[in-house]
């Protein structure tokens, strides 16, 4: 992996703090899409926000994001390979990978809202607590992703709902795509649950691809369903483009190639948003695992 020296990091952050906005000043930017070249017309993404909403699990391993050193050097290493578009990530995590000249020639997705933290009594309330639309403006980075989870018998779901459509509003204004990631959820136990099966995630379709006053600049980042052999009737929901999420894939690293292959056949699927399954893979291969999820585009 790339080495990384943590000090000269810290010595700039700690002594040049506006390096980070003259870094993305001269990042050489590229369009969301390329319309020439192999990987035309997709998205391949690495996915990092997770450590901003205290969800630092990989597996068994409670906190093997936690590790920001070897966190970075994994990224750097799948943003250096063939076929990989960009990254997503919160500020903290993007602001490094700036100063590491990582993000030259990439997609840069800013992750908006954090709040709803890995556990809290107060997940469903996924406030903004990340990059705003202006800050995505001001630093010149590509898109923003925020996460949309519904609870029905959650009334906190509602301010979720309102503040998640005046955020697709201001991007639209900027001209800047955001990334809706919907879910049905229920709490089991005290515990929230996401739900994958067909009907939950085409509710949650529909109902993302009608927030706010235009869906202009809207992609949907969603999940394959619990039986993959739904996901061409379920993305029968929505004319919105949509990227897959990769999620929590277990030991099973070929299962979950699998399902991807299958829905990156579908006329909206457009590529993948994948994190801890490539840079965590089973076997430690980063670029390995990297390079096999590229070559499903």
């Amino acid at each position: 992996m790339t080495a990384i020296d943590v000090s000269e990091l810290v010595r700039l952050r700690a002594q040049r703090p506006e390096a980070v906005a003259e870094a993305a000043a001269r990042r050489i930017r590229r369009p969301l899409i390329r319309s020439t070249g192999p990987s035309a017309g997709r998205l391949m993404i690495i996915a990092a926000d997770h450590p901003a909403r205290g969800a630092l699990a990989v597996g068994d391993r409670r906190l093997a994001m936690a590790d920001r050193l070897d966190l970075l050097e994994r990224l750097c290493l799948a943003l250096s390979r063939p076929g990989v578009d960009g990254v997503l990530a919160s500020a903290d995590i993007l602001d490094d990978l700036l100063l590491l000249g990582a993000l030259e020639d990439r997609v840069v997705v800013g992750s908006m809202n954090r709040g709803g933290l890995a556990g809290a009594a107060f997940e469903l309330d996924d406030r903004f607590t990340g990059h705003r639309p202006e800050d995505l403006t001001r630093l010149g980075f590509d898109a923003g992703k925020l996460l949309l989870r519904i609870d029905y018998e959650d009334p906190r779901s509602l301010d979720t709902l309102y503040s998640s459509a005046r955020a697709i509003d201001a991007m639209a204004e900027r001209r800047l795509p955001v990334f809706v990631e919907p879910f049905i959820c229920h709490r089991v136990d005290g515990r929230l649950r996401t739900d994958l099966g067909a009907e939950a995630v085409t509710r949650s379709i529909a109902i993302a691809s009608g927030l706010a006053g235009t869906s202009a600049y809207t992609w949907l980042k969603v999940p394959v369903t619990q039986n993959p052999d739904d996901m061409a009737r379920v993305m029968e929901t929505s004319t919105l483009p949509a990227v897959l999420l990769g999620g929590e894939i277990g030991g099973d690293q070929e299962g979950a190639y699998e399902k991807w292959r299958g829905a990156l056949r579908l006329p909206t699927v457009q590529g993948l948003v994948v994190g801890r399954s490539l840079l965590y893979p089973v076997d430690g291969d980063v670029a390995g695992a990297v390079d096999i999820a590229v070559g499903l585009l």
